[in-house]
């Protein structure tokens, strides 16, 4: 409790050390604004009264400056404090927070804010406030032209004003002053933020009413907003220094697991290139990539046939398993691999739930030797891929050495082929007995079979059938892009069965080919070559799709039309029985079998309706109307035609 002075009495002396007594007891203004009241109503006839009256004053001034001082030392005393508070922060939004929260409680005020200058977009962005009860106070945003951040802007100095909303001193933002009057702002006052010479952002005071702040208010605003600049620019600092920390940290684990991505596929390299020089097996081959990459590897051969698979252990991706040549897949398989072609890298050709395929060809020096497909769950890593990569072009060197293994095996079979039907056959007690040893009988009937297949090639499939489809007692090659294949007579119809099963189910690729009649000997092979090779370009060009026709079948077509083309066939079919075709498309009508049939049992209508299971009244009306559409065709010349152009549509036809 402050001791209270006694009351003012007569004796000058007295009285000033009354003062005395005040001013160290830190007695209030209102006490020696009394002790003024007393003295002053003292009778003017004291001749002390004047100077009693001056000496009151004097305590009173000094009573103001003591307290003056007393708030200057506290004013200090906060600054340092909040100094030491900032400066202990690098926290960025923590210590937009205190800086606010400091503003505020130095100066008493209802609202404090500070803003971050945008140079970007030139506007000054609300990033912490104190005391606000609006929620858009907290998102204002303030242009660099307009309200009191225009001022500081231009000047670099505090702004203070009583009564912002009716300010006249600035130009005003109609939204700014929106959130003010919704906020109840009166007064307010603005600091920069000032780094380097630039203004980085603003503090700002706010009350609601209308007050002035005395110079040391603002002097310890603008002191703390000095502190807050290099406290922010430390803690920015501090954030960029962490943020390339981090990316250091990042980089380093990066390389870390580059590093050790890079030795994995050393390791790998190495590993093939072990299992290549020790000559191991394509699955043996297969069962390693799939380990080292975590998946499940298939091999194709050029005609899409799985050749070898393996799969990592605990692997149960089904894409593997659930390939098939001709599967809804293919098209997506067939795609990438012409892109990867393309490009010379592994392409990733589908993706569903966790397992994704990517696709490599694997090639043989100037030659598609088929595919490598990896199975995998996950993203695969850049190392991984290009792994799988190489590793198919070990698996190149393993399926380019098993063919010419395979071929080397097959050398004297192809070398007994070429030496037949080439013109100088050689001696021929030396090619029996070379014959003999394959199966082939040269001293019995032979017949000789040209095939050509769109799809894989003819050495693929001269490869096929010497491996995994073996034709029995019988020599199988490619020669000059086609499959030939000789064998005894009495064998001839199961090999084009077999060659023809296999085009069709296997490849599902069109395919055309011509079988020989009987001969005797060799020396009838070479012309009997040369004559069936004339035949195939026929077939093509009358269009024949998924048939091996017979020689004799064929003859009179390839005299006829060995010289035309594609073109010029089609409209003799179409001028000779174009009515016809037409019409059994339309109508279904039968015309062209029957007058076929007819022709083929020497126009016998009674034979032609037992062949066709149809009654012969029928096959008479047939004929009628057959007659209506082509006209008359009773004379020889005109029935031979028709006969041809049924022939040449028979054969074209799609196969059953």
């Amino acid at each position: 409790m402050r001791s209270v002075a006694p009351p003012f009495v007569d004796g000058a002396g007295q009285r000033v050390a009354e003062l005395i007594h005040l001013l160290h007891q830190g007695a209030p203004a209102d006490d020696f604004a009394r002790r003024l009241a007393e003295v002053e109503a003292l009778p003017d006839d004291i001749a002390a009264k004047s100077m009693l009256a001056e000496t009151v004053r004097m305590a009173m001034a000094i009573r103001n400056r003591l307290e003056l001082q007393q708030q200057r030392e506290r004013g200090m005393l906060a600054v340092i404090d909040s100094a030491q508070a900032l400066s202990s922060r690098l926290d960025l939004q923590s210590l937009l927070a205190a800086l606010v929260q400091r503003a505020r409680n130095l100066l008493g005020s209802d609202i404090a804010w500070l803003s971050i200058y945008d140079t970007d977009r030139g506007e000054f962005h609300v990033l912490a406030a104190d005391g606000a009860m609006q929620q858009a106070t907290s998102g204002m945003v303030a242009r660099h032209d307009r309200g009191v951040a225009s001022v500081v802007m231009s000047t670099r100095l505090p702004f203070m004003t009583p009564d912002y909303l009716h300010d006249a001193r600035f130009e005003h933002d109609a939204a700014l002053d929106a959130a003010f009057q919704d906020e109840g702002i009166a007064a307010l006052v603005g600091v920069p933020l000032v780094w380097d010479g630039e203004v980085t952002g603003l503090l700002f005071v706010a009350d609601r009413y209308h007050r002035l702040h005395t110079a040391q208010s603002i002097a310890i605003l603008c002191t703390l907003a000095t502190h807050g600049a290099v406290a922010l620019k430390n803690a920015r600092d501090f954030e960029r220094a962490n943020a390339a920390l981090r990316d250091a940290d990042q980089a380093r684990a990066e390389l870390e697991r580059h590093v050790r991505s890079i030795q994995a596929a050393t390791d790998a390299h190495e590993q093939l290139t072990s299992l290549l020089a020790r000559g191991a097996s394509l699955s043996t081959l297969c069962e390693s990539v799939a380990r080292l990459l975590g998946g499940s590897v298939l091999v194709l051969d050029e005609a899409s046939q799985a050749v070898s698979a393996a799969a990592a252990p605990g692997y149960a991706g089904p894409g593997a398993s659930g390939h098939a040549p001709h599967g809804p897949r293919s098209a997506e398989v067939a795609r990438a691999l012409r892109q990867s072609r393309e490009t010379g890298r592994s392409v990733l050709a589908w993706q569903q739930d966790d397992e994704s395929c990517r696709v490599m060809p694997v090639i043989g020096g100037d030659d598609l030797l088929g595919a490598a497909l990896l199975f995998h769950g996950g993203t695969l890593e850049e190392i991984a891929i290009r792994t799988f990569e190489r590793s198919a072009s070990v698996i190149g060197v393993v399926l380019l050495s098993r063919q010419r293994l395979e071929a080397s095996k097959s050398h004297d079979a192809s070398d007994l082929l070429r030496s037949l039907v080439w013109p100088r056959q050689g001696e021929l007690s030396e090619l029996m007995g070379r014959a003999d040893h394959h199966g082939v009988d040269l001293s019995r009937p032979l017949a000789l079979m040209l095939v050509e297949v769109d799809g894989p090639s003819a050495a693929y499939a001269a490869r096929r059938f010497r491996t995994t489809r073996p034709l029995a007692n019988a020599l199988v090659d490619d020669l000059d892009g086609t499959l030939v294949i000789l064998c005894g007579a009495t064998g001839a119809l199961d090999a084009r069965q077999a060659v023809s099963a296999w085009a069709r189910g296997e490849l599902r690729a069109a395919h055309r080919g011509v079988l020989s009649r009987p001969i005797g000997g060799p020396a009838e092979i070479p012309a009997l070559y040369a004559t069936l090779g004339r035949a195939l370009p026929v077939l093509r060009r009358i269009g024949v799709q998924g048939q091996i026709v017979n020689q004799n079948e064929l003859a009179l077509y390839s005299t006829l039309f060995e010289t035309h083309d594609q073109s010029s066939l089609d409209s003799f079919l179409q001028a000779t029985i174009g009515p016809l075709i037409s019409l059994d498309r339309k109508r279904n009508a039968e015309l062209a079998p029957t007058l076929l049939c007819y022709f083929d049992h020497n126009q016998n209508a009674k034979t032609t309706a037992q062949r066709l299971g149809i009654h012969v009244n029928t096959v008479r009306q047939r004929l009628a109307t057959i007659e209506t559409l082509l006209g008359h065709w009773g004379q020889a010349s005109r029935a031979l035609e028709i006969h041809i152009a049924l022939r040449l549509w028979h054969l074209s036809a799609p196969s059953a």
